[in-house]
């Protein structure tokens, strides 16, 4: 154990239960404050004749960073003679959601304030239960405010058992429960004289008594991608990507796959900002709670929201379901169908409620088992749907990267864990996928080489429509006129593949390819993959695409851009389209449009 030793603890309780005032004690009894600053916010209470309390330290320092305190609304720093604490403060419901994905999601421990007065509150079970959400069970209860009620044995007993059985039926045990006054600061820092029936820890040995989290090193590596940045200038072709590592460590020479795609490349070197002066000093590896940038071997396509991880190490969960505990906050209940916006690392993805199994009301932990929302306060155990594969941990085995909140109307409305990944529709194409990009033997042309020569980015055009429909005079028009431009294109129709690379599959009858048609469309889309990675702009046209259908194409292709176009009057699918062209309308005209079109998504440079 080092001096250095650094622990991040979450304090929460119910409105003014005395979180501020413990804080304020804790700054000033470990003498963590600036010089002079406890005797010059007591000479202002007198002045302005007003009682002095610890709570006003948070106020009057939450502006000065400049006189050695590192202090704001969320966190405070303070040390022990056994370690450094961040103590984060959680005010609200909304603030400790918001929390989960930046500074509390890496607490390891937690006080938990309850006023002696007051007693057990709402909140106060809420925030337990919200707690053992995050995953955090090594948890003090301060029962706060013992000089309102004369210091009573009787009374700091009674909340205990009152609390310590809520706690034993989500499974939590509280490592201590501590009568304190953060007014009078007894059992704070020292014990104090009018509690001598109590022979347990202050809130400092209790502070000490945590343990640290077992060594992130050791734990498999996970890096949220954060950025990608490029430099152009002076024959500079790094390409950094940039991230804080969440657990593990990654060394220069490991291979390293990004999820949910499964490419992989290999770490080249660090780059550090300054720069270090000799290659001494240079950055060899990056561990959990690190900033880090690393560049690579191969250059590969990757995007902020992806998840690094080591090849060799377990890979994590890919998929667009999970079975997840959720707190709803949200001032309406979040409902099936309704789009959202879901977070996990740095990834953002549309969401949705698809089921809820069981209800559980935080506070008195009452069950239901036929809701069909979750409204304000509750906690559900549900299956989430997301419209773009996610890569993620299960929350037992890797907390960082098994959490989550949830954006309504651009507001933090909901959080919560993963507790199991489920299969969707396209799994078994995915899997083929991952083996597909880790096995993948890159061309030695970057992918911005072939878009700077052909002045444009790969994208797929799928043109669809029934049978009869002028789909195919469209999709080979388009061509023609892209070809003209001095476009790298081509036309590919999904006929053409029956006879040769799906020769295998076709079988005497007339619905042999109907009923291999998910196999179909993969080997379509994997030859698609081939023209897209070498920067073609490919146009392909196809018999009444679905939802579904596009849904597997696009898993196969990935990142790539795709435009859709509906050929015809009626659309008889359920296929989402960008463009629809009708009959009527001159085949130029519509081949304007889809142009146009592919110019704004950046397909086709101007120039």
């Amino acid at each position: 154990m080092t001096q250095t030793e650094q622990m991040n603890i979450v304090i929460v309780g119910h409105v003014d239960h005395g979180k501020s005032t413990i804080i304020g004690r804790l700054l000033a009894d470990t003498g963590s404050l600036p010089e002079g600053k406890l005797e010059q916010i007591r000479d202002l209470c007198e002045r302005t004749s007003r009682p002095f309390e610890y709570a006003f330290l948070l106020d009057a320092l939450k502006d000065e960073q400049s006189q050695g305190i590192t202090i704001d609304a969320a966190r405070v720093f303070f040390k022990t003679a056994k370690r450094h604490y961040i103590i984060i403060d959680a005010p609200g419901h909304i603030e400790f959601l918001k929390n989960m994905i930046t500074g509390a999601s890496r607490a390891e421990a937690a006080l938990l304030v309850i006023d002696a007065n007051e007693g057990v509150q709402e909140n106060s079970r809420r925030h337990g239960y919200m707690l053992s959400m995050l995953g955090i069970q090594q948890v003090a209860v301060l029962v706060n405010k013992m000089d309102l009620v004369e210091y009573s044995q009787e009374a700091f007993e009674r909340i205990r058992e009152e609390y310590r059985a809520f706690l034993g039926t989500i499974g939590m045990e509280a490592s201590a429960y501590i009568p304190v006054s953060g007014f009078a600061g007894d059992n704070v820092a020292d014990r104090g004289e009018r509690m001598g029936w109590y022979q347990g820890p202050t809130v400092l040995d209790a502070l000490d008594a945590f343990q640290a989290r077992a060594d992130h090193e050791h734990l498999p590596f996970r890096m949220p991608v954060q950025d990608v940045y490029k430099f152009t200038r002076f024959g500079d072709n790094r390409r950094i990507i940039a991230g804080t590592v969440a657990s593990g460590i990654l060394r220069v020479g490991d291979r390293v796959v990004f999820y949910p795609s499964g490419k992989s490349t290999v770490v080249k070197s660090f780059e550090q900002f300054p720069a270090p002066e000799s290659p001494e000093g240079a950055q060899r590896s990056a561990a959990q709670g690190e900033p880090a940038g690393f560049t690579m071997t191969e250059q590969i396509y990757v995007t902020r929201g992806d998840l690094a991880v080591r090849a060799d190490e377990p890979p994590p969960h890919v998929s667009t379901r999970f079975r997840a505990s959720l707190f709803w906050l949200g001032r309406q209940p979040m409902e099936p169908g309704k789009e959202y916006l879901l977070r996990l690392g740095t990834a953002k993805v549309p969401a949705r409620l698809e089921s809820v199994h069981r209800l559980i009301d935080a506070s008195t932990l009452e069950a239901t088992e036929d809701a069909t929302a979750v409204g304000r306060h509750d906690v559900a155990e549900c299956v989430i749907l997301c419209d773009q594969p996610l890569a993620f941990d299960l929350s037992r085995d890797l907390p960082d990267t098994g959490r989550f909140v949830i954006i309504d109307n651009y507001e933090i409305s909901g959080g919560g864990i993963i507790q199991e990944a489920l299969p969707d529709d396209q799994s078994w194409v995915r899997d083929k996928v991952v083996v597909r990009n880790i096995k993948w033997a890159r061309s030695a042309i970057p992918r911005e080489d072939r878009a700077a020569r052909y002045s444009q980015e790969p994208a797929l055009v799928l043109v669809t429509g029934a049978r009869e429909s002028h789909k195919k005079d469209l999709a080979k028009a388009l061509e023609a006129e892209l070809f003209a431009r001095g476009r790298f294109v081509y036309y590919l129709g999904l006929g053409s593949l029956v006879y040769g690379l799906d020769a295998d599959i076709k079988a005497p009858g007339i619905n042999s390819l109907a009923d291999h048609r998910e196999e179909h469309l993969r080997r379509f889309a994997e030859v698609a993959h081939l023209f897209l990675d070498a920067g073609t702009i490919l146009v392909a046209s196809a018999i009444d695409l679905t939802h579904t259908d596009l849904d597997l194409i696009q898993t196969v292709v990935q990142q790539h851009r795709t435009l859709v176009v509906w050929a015809g009057d009626e659309v008889r699918t359920d296929i989402p389209f960008d463009i629809k062209s009708d009959p009527t309308e001159p085949l130029d005209h519509a081949v304007r449009r889809i142009t146009a079109a592919l110019h704004e998504r950046g397909v086709i440079f101007r120039g």
